[in-house]
C-alpha cells in the first residue's frame, strides 16, 4: 500500500499546474483504489486523484493480478476480475475506469467532464481507451498464449487500430487537446504512456508530430510523473 503526492491544476495542460481542482468533500469515508502499477486504466484514476487533490481520502493499494490469476481481493470486488476497482464504505465497489473517474470527478466537482463539451470529452476518452485496449491485447497475446498459438495477424490488426486512432487524434483533435484539462486528455496521456512502456520499438511518434509534442509537455505534469510506470 502507498499514499502519494498532492494534486495540481485544471488549466491548459501545457501550462504549469496550480494548487487544486474542484471542491473535495471533507470528512468523507475513506476509500481504497485497487490498482496495478503498470495498468494504464488504473493510471487514469491515479492521475485524476492527484489532479483533484483526493489522495487524502483514497488510499492506493497495489495488487498483483493477471488475466490467468486474479487477485482474491479484486475478484471479491469485481466479478470480472479487472482493475482498477474503487472500494467504498458507503456503497458497492465501483469499476471500470470510466465509472471510477466519473465518480471521483463528480465527488470533487472538478469539471473534468465538462458539460459544455461532454460528448467530445467522452469520445476522446473512448478513443484513448480503445487504443489502450488494442495495445494491451497485443501484450496479452505474447505473454499469456503459447508461442505456437500466437497470431501475428491478430497483433498486426490491433496495431493497425492503434495507428488509426493516433492519426485521427493528430489530424483532428489538437485544438481540443490544447484546451482546458479534461478526462479525455488524461486518458489519452495514459494510453500514450502505455505505448512507450510496452511498444516503444514501434515508434508511435513517427508521423504524429503534433500529438507527440503535446504528450511531451503533458507527461511532465506532476500527476503524470508520480504515476509513471517503471
Amino acid at each position: 500500500m502507498r499514499l502519494l503526492g498532492k494534486g495540481d491544476g485544471s488549466v491548459n495542460p501545457d501550462s504549469a499546474p496550480r494548487d487544486v481542482v474542484g471542491n473535495v468533500p471533507q470528512g468523507a469515508d475513506a476509500m481504497k483504489l485497487l490498482y496495478s502499477p503498470a495498468s494504464p486504466f488504473a493510471r487514469k484514476a491515479r492521475v485524476l486523484l492527484r489532479e483533484t487533490n483526493q489522495l487524502g481520502v483514497v488510499e492506493e493499494v497495489a495488487v498483483s493480478t493477471t488475466p490467468h490469476d486474479t487477485a482474491p481481493e479484486v475478484a471479491a470486488a469485481n466479478p470480472t476480475g479487472r482493475i482498477p476497482v474503487l472500494l467504498r464504505e458507503e456503497g458497492p465497489a465501483l469499476y471500470d475506469s470510466r465509472v471510477i473517474t466519473r465518480f471521483l470527478d463528480a465527488r470533487a466537482k472538478a469539471g473534468l467532464y465538462q458539460e459544455a463539451r461532454l460528448w467530445e470529452v467522452l469520445t476522446l476518452e473512448a478513443t484513448a481507451d480503445g487504443i489502450t485496449d488494442s495495445a494491451l491485447s497485443m501484450v496479452y497475446e505474447v505473454l499469456f498464449r503459447p508461442e505456437a498459438q500466437q497470431s501475428p495477424e491478430w497483433i498486426a490488426a490491433q496495431w493497425a487500430k492503434v495507428t488509426r486512432g493516433l492519426q485521427v487524434l493528430d489530424d483532428r483533435w489538437m485544438s481540443h487537446l490544447h484546451g482546458p484539462l479534461d478526462m479525455g486528455q488524461i486518458a489519452l496521456a495514459c494510453a500514450l504512456g502505455y505505448l512507450d512502456l510496452r511498444h516503444e520499438a514501434r515508434k508511435w511518434r513517427q508521423g504524429n508530430d503534433m500529438l507527440a509534442a503535446w504528450y511531451g509537455r503533458f507527461s511532465e505534469r506532476q500527476a503524470m510523473v508520480e504515476t509513471r510506470p517503471v
